[in-house]
């Protein structure tokens, strides 16, 4: 019989056990931050009617969607998180009590061309804020703390957000006559980081047909730069021309004064007014994140606020705001650049139990009393000589092996090793609970996952 080629589709990440050791922890502690803020979890379905996830998208998205046929089905996976919350805020908006604020951490698929840092499948980590009718321009300052307690807890450091506002960018390019414009304008401008200003120019004035002055004009606003407030005070010459901007202008300045109080120091957050985010659903406030040694990674973390996601499912007025972390991508560039933590430990449990006779019951039964106590506990049965079961405890990383042998059974104790130091001892069952619980608070509290983001 011929063997089928193992393979893994190009755009797909596959993680060896120690490997997923640390993004599963990555992913716990963003869960946990997120919680810290009053989200609740929520998930949905993988698989979507495809003119439910294309009612708003088309376009670009049409393009990049996994869509198939089952039967006289129409599916498709989804692509974001952002939409199916659209829809099942629409669907279930009777039973939620709002604002509804929820997390998701999940999956989603795009049919784009992989390349570094980029993939086909990946995980989200989104978080959004629905209001009933309305929703208050401090949550759109809140997101972005949310964004540095996150990175933070990580143990990240050389992090920027980087804020602007759709309704600013909006009203300036009707101040230039191209409001029939804006949305391709908008595209063209948030490829700035990626292809430079004069390709973007080049963009505008031949693609797009804006004139060479306005197009001058839109790199010039575009690339103000300095402290936020620098920013704010160059935005005031346009103040009074045009209502669409003015209010882009002030929510804008809201959620600068906001962010202060929310803990997020100048030092992590910037007005960038080139900003604006490819998808159209966005109205108002809008983030990137980059980190600060590899802006050429792009955005690890990104959204902004939409009043009109849900109208293609309701009449009800849901306006939210919420961003979304690209959890593959982040985790891929902190294990390319050596950013994680080589201290923590990625063993699959908190002890192995070596059982040096045919009787496996007092092993069995440290197991069972160690579980008991929420510790972990792993149990080696196969006949292999001790130097061997040794060599599995160090190549899985194991921090203790308990070891139970005649002598031990017989005094009622269990020879603990500590892997690390070396050192031997005969204790007690709880005794090595104490032993092995000191050792997990510690691990726990004092090693951040990220170490290397000086």
């Amino acid at each position: 019989m011929s063997k089928v080629q193992p393979r893994t589709l190009s755009g797909f990440l596959e993680l060896l056990p120690e490997e997923q050791v640390l993004f599963d922890r990555i992913l716990g502690s963003l869960r946990d931050t997120y919680e810290l803020y009053g989200f609740t979890p929520l998930d949905t379905p993988l698989i979507e009617a495809s003119e439910v996830l294309l009612a708003k998208g088309g376009g670009e998205t049409e393009k990049q969607i996994y869509r198939f046929s089952k039967g006289d089905a129409d599916l498709s996976l989804r692509f974001d998180l952002t939409v199916p919350l659209a829809k099942y805020v629409a669907l279930h908006a009777g039973q939620l009590t709002f604002p509804f604020r929820r997390y998701q951490i999940g999956k989603v698929y795009r049919g784009e061309r992989s390349q570094r840092g980029r993939f086909r499948e990946f995980y989200q980590a989104d978080i959004d804020v629905i209001g009933d009718g309305k929703l208050d321009i401090s949550n759109e300052a809140e997101i972005p703390s949310i964004i540095y307690r996150a990175f933070t807890d990580l143990g990240l450091k050389r992090f920027q957000i980087r804020v602007n506002n759709r309704k600013l960018l909006n009203g300036f390019y009707a101040l230039l006559g191209q409001s029939e414009k804006a949305q391709d304008i908008m595209r063209a401008v948030d490829k700035l980081d990626k292809i430079g200003p004069e390709k973007v120019q080049e963009i505008l004035s031949h693609d797009l047909n804006v004139p060479s002055a306005d197009a001058f004009k839109i790199l010039e606003f575009t690339r103000a730069s300095g402290s936020s407030q620098t920013v704010l005070a160059y935005l005031e010459q346009y103040r009074g021309r045009n209502e669409t901007f003015n209010q882009g202008l002030e929510e804008l300045s809201a959620v600068t004064r906001y962010l202060s109080a929310f803990g997020v120091p100048d030092t992590h957050f910037a007005v960038d007014l080139s900003i604006a985010r490819g998808l159209d659903y966005y109205t108002g406030t809008v983030y990137e994140t980059t980190l600060l040694d590899h802006p050429e990674i792009g955005s690890i973390c990104s959204g902004g606020r939409y009043d009109n996601l849900a109208e293609y499912y309701t009449d009800k007025q849901l306006p939210g705001v919420g961003i979304s972390i690209g959890l593959t991508r982040l985790f891929y560039v902190l294990q390319e650049q050596g950013y994680l933590n080589e201290d923590l430990t990625t063993a699959p449990a908190d002890v192995l139990i070596l059982p040096m006779t045919d009787d496996l019951g007092p092993a069995i039964t440290l197991a069972t009393y160690l579980r008991s106590w929420r510790l972990q506990a792993q149990i080696y049965t196969e006949p292999k000589k001790f130097k061997q079961k040794m060599a599995y405890a160090n190549k899985l990383g194991f921090q203790y092996v308990a070891i139970l042998g005649e002598d031990e059974i017989r005094q009622g104790k269990i020879s603990l090793k500590d892997m690390d130091s070396g050192e031997q001892l005969l204790l007690t069952k709880e005794e090595v609970r104490g032993e092995i619980t000191t050792h997990t608070c510690l691990k726990d509290g004092t090693k951040p996952i990220v170490d290397k983001g000086e």
